[in-house]
This record gives C-alpha cells, structure tokens and sequence, in this order.
C-alpha cells in the first residue's frame, strides 16, 4: 500500500469568514492558508489515483514463470484432429453393390474362318505361364539348354566320320567358350522363341566376318547372324540381326565388345505338305539387345554364303538348333540360351 499525506486542518476555518452586505473578508493570513490547503488536496487527489494505477497493472501483469493460456482451436481444427467424432452416433452408409461384368457371350457372330464367336465365352483361356524371376531369365515353360555349368543338352560331330560326341566347349565363369566345332541341341524344334546371350572379346583378331563371327541356325538351315558390328565394317546382309545373305537388320544395335548381348528370336517353321514339300516359308521376328530389327521377315530359303537359295526339295517339321562355331581368337562366349515351343 501506498501511505498518502492527509491535509492538517487545525488552523483554518473553512473558507473564512465572508460578509454580504456589510460582511467583513477573511484577514489576508487566513486566505493564503486556504490556498495552501486547496493546493494540498488536489496533490491528494493525484496521488491516489496515481496510486491506484499502479496497483492495478502489478495485479494484472502475469508471473515470469506463468503459462500463456492456451489459443482457442479453430472449429475445423478439432474436426480434423478426431475425425471419428464427426458424424459419432449415425449410421454407416451402405457400400454400392459390387457391378459383376460379363466374362465372355454366347449371342455374337463367329470369327469368320474359326469356330469361335466374337468374346466366346466357351473359347479354351491361354494357360498362365510364371515369366522369369529377372529380365533374361528363362520363364516356367522354357527348356533350358545351358543354364551356367551343364552343357550336356548339346552335342558335336566328327568332321570325318559324322560320330555323335559330346560338347567340347569348356565351361568359364558360367559361359561356354564357343572353341571346338559347331554344336547341336539334342531336341528338335520347330517354331519357337529362343533367347541367346553372347559376348565377344576385345581383342578379337581380324575385321569384317572374321571379328567375333558365330550364328545361330534355326533347324540347322537358317542362320540369325552373330558378329562384333561395333565400328567393325562387313556387307549388311552378314551384321548381327540379319538373315544372313538375305536380308539386313533394320538398325545396327550391337553394344562393344566385352559387353554381353542379347538375341530374342521369335521363328516361324515353315509349312510342309505330306511330302516334306515348303507350302509356305518360315518367317523371323528379332531383337538384339532389346531393339527389334525384323519383323516377320519371310525366309527365302535355307542361308548361304556367296549363293542365292530356295526352298527346293525336302524340309523336316522339326530339326536341332546348330549354334556356329567360327573360330575366333579368343573366342566368343555364350550363356543363358533357353527356348520356347510355340
């Protein structure tokens, strides 16, 4: 509290005496202590309301250790922060009935030159086939013909005598060394999907068709070419992806050597009547390294070199894969070779 000076009154007497008509005025000593005790009043007056002011402020001003009170939520806020309390109380919505679509029809026209109708819902479904686990891999379907370590499912010939004899290529860091004669799959094929991997080495000798030369022969007659194009100049019917002495890749999508490559051939056998006669040729679709460089490209006839071909005399339905040893120093590899029946 603040201790305020009362004015001392003991020697006035109000305002003096006055006289009206006649009353006398208050002797001169007698004025000025009335001025003297206004004078003090109103420093009274100031002081307590000053006072007061002060007072007020200290109990309004918070502690220095006090808490702000907490803000107001928004009415949004505490929607958001406790969804569950929208709406508590009524009743979920009922889910919209599931919409079932047809699967197949009995009431469309036939396919002209099949027995199906269009969409039938009695045409056989293409089973499931499970794709391999990576890119390359071979699918659940395919028959594997080197896997990385067995070359068993291949065979070579003796030059002079025709003898069946095993795989001469040797097994290296799970690829075959493509050194010992041409090779044959112990299965026969016809139309099919083949997946070929190979690499030649940077320090292969030579140029043109002679720099990591191999090949791939389809019912040992026709080959898909394999061959090191990468700044190595040869006739465009002899490059990797071709058919070759026939027809060339539409682009040249060979990587370095020392890289390995990839072929995925799509062949289609050709059509034979009774007699083994070709009625209709067999056709190619082909990519290298994931670029596609033909397209049902027809066949003419078995591949030759230096020679035009045909089709004439008798072709089996089905024959091995011959994959082509060309005598490269060092020589090419080859691995993860699967196909497909188609």
């Amino acid at each position: 509290m603040v201790s305020l000076p009362v004015p001392s009154t003991e020697e006035g007497e109000g305002f003096g005496q006055m006289q009206n008509k006649g009353i006398q005025l208050a002797k001169p000593g007698q004025f000025w202590r009335l001025v003297g005790l206004m004078k003090n009043t109103f420093l009274t007056i100031v002081s307590l309301a000053m006072a007061t002011a002060l007072c007020g402020a200290d109990e309004k001003k918070p502690a220095a250790d006090a808490k702000p009170p907490p803000a107001k939520a928004k009415a949004g806020a505490k929607a958001k922060a406790n969804p569950a309390a929208k709406g508590k109380g009524k009743a979920k919505p009922a889910a919209p009935p599931v919409k079932v679509y047809e699967v197949g029809y009995s009431d469309t026209p036939v396919i002209p030159g099949t027995k199906w109708k269009v969409h039938d819902i009695d045409r056989p479904r293409p089973k499931h086939v499970q794709p391999g686990v990576k890119l390359g891999a071979p699918p659940a379907d395919a028959i594997v013909i080197f896997g990385g370590a067995d070359t068993s499912a291949l065979y070579t010939k003796d030059k002079e005598t025709g003898e069946i004899k095993p795989c001469p290529w040797e097994v290296r860091g799970g690829a075959m060394l493509v050194s010992g004669g041409d090779c044959w799959t112990k299965e026969e094929f016809g139309s099919c999907q083949i997946h070929v991997e190979w690499m030649s080495h940077p320090d292969t000798g030579g140029n043109s068709q002679k720099k990591g030369n191999g090949g791939i022969f389809f019912m040992d007659r026709f080959e898909c070419q394999i061959l090191d194009t990468y700044n190595n100049l040869t006739y465009a019917d002899g490059m990797t992806g071709c058919i070759y002495g026939q027809t060339p890749p539409l682009v040249n999508a060979v990587k370095p050597p020392g890289e390995w490559q990839a072929y995925d051939i799509v062949f289609t056998a050709p059509e034979i009547d009774k007699s083994g006669k070709v009625t209709k040729p067999a056709y190619v679709t082909t990519f290298v390294n994931g670029v596609c460089v033909q397209i049902h490209t027809e066949i003419m006839g078995p591949t030759q070199h230096k020679k035009t071909t045909s089709y004439d005399g008798v072709f089996p339905a089905a024959a091995p894969f011959r994959f082509q040893d060309h005598k490269n120093n060092p020589p090419v590899r080859m691995r993860n070779i699967w196909v497909r029946r188609l």
